[in-house]
């Protein structure tokens, strides 16, 4: 075994530290940040605040998506879900094995994490760790230094490659040592201990769970979709469309075939983007949702359509209840 880690790194404080604390005992430390469409917002993809991190640290990263793999887990999850869509167990087995590889890859030995005893009722209780380390076949090889002290020796402590007694052993949900140590240490590139997870968020997961029940041919595309804007269901057509300047730009960036551009023409309201040209009945009600939140008057509503061609199509004015059809929080 060497003195080098692969240090997963989700940009977040934990990991921070655990990173700190392995290079403190003169290991070598690689960074992993995982990124997907399923877990982090449209402003994480390019894992920026692991990169932050990994230069604080003065250590390279390599960040890498899940890809479609990791939807077809949280589609199936082996040991089920949280109060939302998060799948928390199998997440953490998918990504253990995934990393287990690349350390292979980077000449790594051992792999670290930021996790501590009882911070995540899901995942990070004794017996969900231990499962997780055997499922991912990474038994001995997961170093969690914040917690080490509370967990039996790691093959890179047994072996001499870590001193065991300058790991720790903090355990539940407050932060207090750990803001101690980034005090201590004069860190300052980490992000703040909220949101996370998209798949945590009712609102996200609703949308989530409508598209896996309502959408057998769903692709990633349709996953990135779920991040932005507000998701109406209209039959079996869903429309989506921009809640301001910045979500109607993605909404645009977004658009390829075969899905359709909605764009209000002669009044001010949101880009709107479906897949497949919907029916007639279809685009009158979307042409009013859009044409309700544009607070547009006028009628006949007209919509410019862009697939592979571009069309101007009128449509009566209605008063439609919107609301009603937006997709909901899961509960």
């Amino acid at each position: 075994m060497n003195r080098k880690a692969l240090v997963l790194l989700s940009g977040g404080l934990d990991s921070l530290l655990a990173a700190k604390l392995i290079l403190d005992q003169g290991v070598e430390v690689v960074g992993l940040h995982f990124t997907s469409p399923l877990c982090n917002a449209l402003r994480a993809d390019a894992g920026e605040g692991a990169r932050k991190s990994a230069a604080e640290l003065g250590i390279p990263v390599i960040v890498r998506d899940k890809g479609p793999e990791y939807v077809e887990m949280v589609r199936h999850p082996r040991y089920g879900r949280g109060k939302n869509m998060n799948p928390c167990i199998d997440c953490r087995i998918f990504m253990f094995r995934a990393s287990h590889v690349i350390m292979r890859e980077e000449g790594a030995s051992f792999m670290v994490t930021g996790e501590v005893l009882g911070q995540r009722p899901m995942s990070q209780r004794r017996d969900a760790m231990r499962l997780i380390d055997r499922e991912s076949g990474t038994e001995g090889l997961v170093v969690r230094p914040l917690s080490a002290k509370l967990f039996p020796p790691t093959v890179p402590e047994q072996e001499g490659i870590l001193d065991r007694e300058q790991l720790l052993a903090v355990a539940g949900r407050g932060r207090k040592e750990q803001y101690e140590l980034v005090d201590r240490y004069q860190l300052s590139e980490f992000s703040k201990p909220a949101g996370g997870c998209l798949l945590t968020d009712r609102a996200f997961s609703g949308k989530l769970s409508d598209l896996l029940s309502s959408d057998e041919d769903f692709s990633m595309r349709d996953i990135e979709l779920l991040r932005v804007g507000r998701h109406f269901r209209l039959g079996a057509t869903k429309l989506v469309l921009g809640r301001n300047k910045e979500e109607n730009e993605c909404v645009r960036a977004l658009w390829e075939e075969p899905y359709v551009l909605v764009t209000p023409v002669g009044f001010k309201g949101p880009l709107g983007i479906t897949k497949g040209m919907p029916d007639d009945t279809t685009l009158g009600l979307m042409a009013n949702i859009i044409s309700s939140y544009g607070k547009n008057t006028v009628s006949p509503v007209t919509l410019e359509l862009f697939d592979s061609d571009t069309r101007i199509r009128e449509f009566e004015r209605m008063d439609v209840d919107a609301e009603s059809y937006r997709i909901k929080e899961r509960t």
